[in-house]
Formats: structure tokens, C-alpha cells, sequence
């Protein structure tokens, strides 16, 4: 009897951390792998719209919300005109009918999330950024444990822990290579990076409970549509004066056409990753993303190689690695995508992954807290 309960404690044990009797093979899986090269993938695709975006900034272009209202405006032209094209409750005047509020509200947190980060280049330290950026990964775990209803376990913090270290050695790498700049307003620049990660953690926890259970393209026509407007507004009122001083010529033209395209591919291809995994997860992959950045700035803005890059890189892999391995739980049903075009089975991820083990049941059983029902009204 004595063992039996020396047992059951320590399954309690090995699931409260995320220790189970995995072999490399349980471990290494090819979707772990996929889940590994498309989060780079995604990570490439933002090198993509920060070199085109410094680039810019070198011949004399600062227009952020024009940047972003080339991306928002691509959005509309293919995901809302897919949904005016639906009939029935998926077509777009419905989901107006219902939900504009919820979707406006979404397009306001991400337009300014994309406005703050950027704005806050002007007024504090890169290293600044870099870490403060981070933020959004604590934000979105407790959103994602009150609201989504997600469970971590102890190997997923100390995953998290492995990850900031990584970002901690890029940022010494950037100390010790002189690329950090002065900085004119420290507390508003700082402030700024904060409330960006915030409005990103919540316009994630959005799209994941969004694409998970309604639809891919619902929420890209909606983003494209509120987000056209929004920048749109704030385009006019902030950003015309320098708009109509830009000098297009070929050059720009093509910076300006690979920023928007970099934006609308990371906009379109990563809600199939975060469907596959969870916001949480896709922003771990995402930390590499500065790196790739110094990589091609190595090329052309001839900064200095450290091998604190490549240790980076190595340290935030292995923990995107280990944050996969353990598998996480939802109490809040998966609804399906509403029978759109982009449906997928049910995903198996590090969010859903494998066969619950009975403790997961047992932690879900209370079913449908006050959060769920509130992100249910929300959302």
C-alpha cells in the first residue's frame, strides 16, 4: 500500500514538471523538427522586414505606419475579399454584425504594438529593446493561463529561463561589439518596448483562440480590414508630412515592396504555426529572429561577428526544444474552424499534444472557469 502511494506521488511529481519517461525518439519527433523550422522560418521573414526597415532609415525614410498600412492593406485585399466572397454566418457583414467590437479592438492592439516597438527605436538603447522585448513571453503565459485556460508545467518555465539566457548572451555580444547607440529618453523609449509587448501578448492570445476555434482567414480579412483603417487614421494624422516628402525611386520602392511582402507572408503563415503549437511557443522561436538580423547586418552594415551569436542561437534552440518536449493542456474545447478552406484536424502540439495522461484530465475537470467565459465573450 505503502509503495502504491509512494508511486502515485511520484507520477504527481513527474507531471507537475513535465517529466515523463520520454525516449529520444518520443523527443525528436518530425513534428517537433517542423515545428523548429517553421518557427525560423518565421524568424527569417521579421529579419526580413528589419533589414528592408533599417535600410529605409539609412536613405533618409522613417514612416512606420506607411509600412505597416501596406501590409494591413494586402491583408484586405486577399482575406477580406475571401470573406465578402462567403455566404451564410461566414460572410463578413455577419461577422460584423456580431463581433466587430472584438475584432476592432484586436486591430487596435496589434497596429500599436507595431507603431510603439518601432517608435521606441528613436528614444532608447538597442539592448534595451532587446530585453524589454521579452516581456511579451511572461504576458503571454499568465494571459495564456487565466484566459486560454493553458497549464504549464515546470519544465516549461525552466524552458522559458533557458531561452532568456540566450537573449542575454546576444545582448552581451552587442554590448561587447559597441552596436548599442545613445538614447535620448530613456524611460519613454523603455515604457514604449513595455506597452508593445503587452498589446502583442494580447492580440496573440486573440489570434491563437481565434485560429483555433474559428478561422484562419476570419481573422486575417478581420486584421486586414480594422487594421487598413487604423493605421490608415493614424497615417493621416502622424505620418503624411513625411509620406508625401518620401523621393520614390527604384531603390525605395523595392525596400518599401519587401518590407510589406515580409509582413504579409509573417502575418499569413504564422497562424498556421501558432495553431500548431501556441503563441507562447511561436514567440520562443521568434527571439532567434534578432540574430538572423545581425547575421545579414555581419554583410551589409559590416558589423562585428562574436561567437556569442552562435551561442545564442544554440541556447534559445535548446530551449524552444525543451518548452516542446513537455506537452501543455487546454481546458477550453477546440471548436473546430467553422468549415473554412484552411481547416485542419485537430492540432497535436506542444499546446495539445499526445494523449492526456489521467492527471490531465483530472486538472480540467472543473471545466469552463469565469476566465474562459470571459475570453468566450470577448472573443
Amino acid at each position: 500500500m505503502e509503495v502504491h502511494e509512494e508511486e502515485r506521488l511520484c507520477g504527481k511529481c513527474r507531471f507537475a514538471c513535465g517529466l515523463y519517461s520520454y525516449n529520444l525518439r518520443d523527443v525528436f519527433t518530425w513534428r517537433l523538427l517542423k515545428t523548429i523550422v517553421m518557427g525560423q522560418v518565421l524568424s527569417l521573414l521579421i529579419c526580413g522586414t528589419a533589414v528592408s526597415c533599417q535600410c529605409l532609415v539609412n536613405v533618409g525614410v522613417e514612416t512606420p505606419m506607411l509600412q505597416s498600412f501596406f501590409n494591413y492593406a494586402l491583408l484586405l485585399l486577399v482575406y477580406t475579399t475571401i470573406l465578402c466572397t462567403r455566404k451564410g454566418d461566414r460572410n463578413i457583414l455577419q461577422i460584423l454584425r456580431t463581433k466587430w467590437w472584438k475584432y476592432l479592438l484586436m486591430g487596435v492592439a496589434d497596429v500599436e504594438a507595431n507603431y510603439a516597438v518601432v517608435k521606441a527605436y528613436q528614444f532608447t538603447t538597442l539592448t534595451s529593446i532587446q530585453l524589454l522585448d521579452c516581456f511579451v513571453i511572461p504576458v503571454l503565459m499568465v494571459l495564456s493561463w487565466f484566459l486560454l485556460k493553458t497549464r504549464y508545467r515546470l519544465v516549461h518555465f525552466v524552458a522559458v529561463a533557458v531561452c532568456l539566457l540566450g537573449v542575454g548572451a546576444m545582448v552581451g555580444a552587442d554590448i561587447v561589439a559597441g552596436r548599442d547607440q545613445e538614447s535620448t529618453d530613456v524611460v519613454l523609449g523603455d515604457g514604449l518596448v513595455l506597452l508593445s509587448a503587452v498589446l502583442y501578448a494580447v492580440s496573440n492570445v486573440g489570434q491563437e483562440y481565434t485560429v483555433k476555434n474559428l478561422s484562419r482567414v476570419e481573422f486575417l480579412g478581420m486584421m486586414g480590414l480594422f487594421g487598413t483603417l487604423i493605421s490608415g487614421a493614424q497615417l493621416a494624422v502622424l505620418e503624411a508630412g513625411a509620406a508625401w516628402a518620401i523621393k520614390w525611386d527604384l531603390h525605395v520602392s523595392v525596400l518599401f515592396a519587401v518590407y510589406a511582402l515580409c509582413m504579409y507572408a509573417l502575418y499569413s503563415f504564422m497562424p498556421v504555426v501558432v495553431k500548431m503549437t501556441s503563441a507562447t511557443a511561436v514567440n520562443l522561436s521568434l527571439l532567434t529572429a534578432d540574430l538572423f538580423s545581425l547575421f545579414c547586418g555581419l554583410f551589409l552594415f559590416r558589423y562585428t561577428f562574436s561567437t556569442l551569436y552562435i551561442v545564442s542561437f544554440l541556447v534559445i534552440t535548446v530551449g524552444f526544444i525543451m518548452f516542446n518536449a513537455a506537452p501543455t493542456y487546454s481546458a477550453l474545447p477546440e471548436s473546430g474552424s467553422g468549415g473554412d478552406d484552411d481547416a485542419d484536424p485537430p492540432a497535436e502540439v506542444s499546446g495539445d499534444l499526445t494523449a492526456e495522461s489521467s492527471s490531465d484530465r483530472r486538472m480540467s475537470a472543473g471545466g469552463d472557469g469565469p476566465a474562459a467565459e470571459m475570453l468566450r465573450a470577448v472573443l
